[in-house]
């Protein structure tokens, strides 16, 4: 890693640096991206970011790149394939719920990242946090989206996940003050 100052979770692994680097923050768009990411905040629920980072290459295997028309056809016997690849995270209440939230992803009115960047917040009523602190794990935008979801039939997607994805996929922006990423 080098010497760029980071938000503090993304020093203590290469696979966080790249993550924070490349990634978290940056505006993600996509109706499979989303569905990707939406999964596997999902499936981080309970475990440590970095465990489903180093797992994220097997889980695009597993789960056919998370392309929502194809997961939304896995069967009985895919769900058994699933829980027993030791390569992802092997819970099958989260396995059963990915299949079923990508069949209601089929199902929404408009694409899901249109739908996801809905409750995104004014960009005037956001102040970069000084400090990891002054993060928070929910927001009045978060629980809307996990409200939302949740009418429309998804699982697993309470309002700490929902800020997560939206921190994850750029519809907000939480970098610190002092990380080089907060001023591009």
């Amino acid at each position: 890693m080098d010497e760029r100052v980071r938000c503090g979770w993304a020093g203590s692994a290469p696979e966080y640096a790249a993550y924070h680097d490349d990634e978290w923050g940056r505006p993600l768009r996509g109706v499979t991206a989303m569905f990707e990411r939406m999964c596997l905040e999902g499936f981080q629920s309970g475990l440590s970011w970095i465990t489903i980072l180093r797992k994220r290459p097997a889980f695009r295997a597993a789960f056919a790149g998370f392309e929502p028309a194809v997961v939304a056809a896995f069967d009985d016997a895919d769900k058994e394939r699933l829980m027993a690849d030791a390569g992802i995270v092997r819970n099958r209440a989260k396995i059963e719920a990915a299949v079923h939230n990508a069949g209601r992803v089929l199902e929404l009115d408009v694409p899901l990242d249109e739908m996801l960047w809905s409750f995104a917040p004014e960009a005037t009523h956001r102040v970069r946090p000084a400090t990891l602190a002054d993060v928070p794990a929910i927001t009045a935008e978060s629980t809307a989206m996990a409200r939302h979801l949740k009418k429309n039939g998804l699982r697993f997607v309470g309002p700490t996940t929902c800020y997560a994805l939206m921190q994850a996929t750029g519809i907000v922006d939480d970098h610190v003050q002092d990380c080089w990423r907060a001023a591009t």
